[in-house]
C-alpha cells in the first residue's frame, strides 16, 4: 500500500512538472510570436521575447536551440491551425463548388481577421530567414497545396468533370494559395483594411471558383 502511495504521488509529481513545461513552452511561443509580429523577426531578441514571457533567457534556451528554432516552431503550428481549418471545408467540396467558397471564407473570416499575428509570422516574417525557416516553409506550402489539388480531383471526379490539361489541378492550387497570401498581405499587412476582408474575400472565392470551372469541362 505505502509503495502504491509513492508512486501514486510520484505519478502526479511528473504529470503536473510535465503540464507546467508545456505551459512554459506555449508561453514562450505566444511571446515570440507577438513580438515577431510587433517588432519583427530581427527586431525580436531572446532576451525581449524572454522578458515577455516573464521566464529567464535560459529558460527561452532551454525549449529553443535559437531564435531560428523558434521561428520554425511557429511556423509549424500556424501551417498546422490553417491546413486544418481550411481542410475542414476543402473535404466538404466533393459534390459542389460550395466547399472552395466555404474554404475561403474560413481563411480569410475566421483565420486571418481572428489571427493577424500569426498571418504577419507565416507570410512576412518568415521570408528570407536561412534554410531552416525556408525548409519548413516549402513544406507547409507543399502540403497546403497537395490539400487543394486533391480536393479539385476529388470534386471533378463526382461531378463527371475533366481537367484541361494534367497540370490544371496543380496549377489552380498554386493560385488559390498564391491569392490568399496576396489578399491577406494587401489587406492585413500592409494596410489595415480588415474591415473590407469580408467584401474582397468574395470578390476573391468568386474568381476562384470561375477558375475552377474554366479549368474544367463535362
Amino acid at each position: 500500500m505505502t509503495n502504491g502511495l509513492k508512486t501514486g504521488v510520484a505519478s502526479t509529481s511528473a504529470l503536473r512538472r510535465q503540464r507546467e513545461r508545456e505551459q512554459r513552452y506555449q508561453t514562450i511561443l505566444a511571446a515570440a510570436e507577438r513580438l515577431f509580429a510587433s517588432e519583427g523577426y530581427h527586431g525580436a531578441s531572446m532576451e525581449n521575447i524572454a522578458q515577455a514571457a516573464e521566464v529567464s533567457v535560459g529558460t527561452v534556451y532551454f525549449y529553443f536551440k535559437n531564435k531560428e528554432d523558434l521561428l520554425v516552431q511557429l511556423l509549424s503550428d500556424i501551417g498546422f491551425r490553417i491546413r486544418e481549418l481550411v481542410g475542414i471545408e476543402f473535404s466538404r467540396a466533393d459534390a459542389s463548388m460550395e466547399g472552395f467558397e466555404r474554404a475561403g471564407l474560413a481563411f480569410f473570416s475566421e483565420f486571418c481577421t481572428r489571427h493577424p499575428e500569426k498571418i504577419a509570422i507565416f507570410f512576412r516574417e518568415s521570408v528570407g530567414q536561412g534554410p531552416a525557416v525556408e525548409a519548413i516553409r516549402k513544406k507547409i506550402f507543399d502540403k497546403f497545396i497537395g490539400d487543394i489539388v486533391g480536393a479539385l480531383e476529388r470534386l471533378a471526379k463526382n461531378l463527371g468533370l475533366a481537367f484541361k490539361s494534367p497540370h490544371s489541378a496543380e496549377v489552380m492550387a498554386v493560385s488559390i494559395v498564391g491569392m490568399y497570401e496576396r489578399v491577406s498581405y494587401q489587406y492585413l499587412i500592409w494596410r489595415d483594411r480588415s474591415r473590407e476582408l469580408p467584401m474582397v474575400a468574395a470578390d476573391a472565392l468568386a474568381f476562384i471558383v470561375g477558375g475552377v470551372k474554366n479549368l474544367c469541362a463535362a
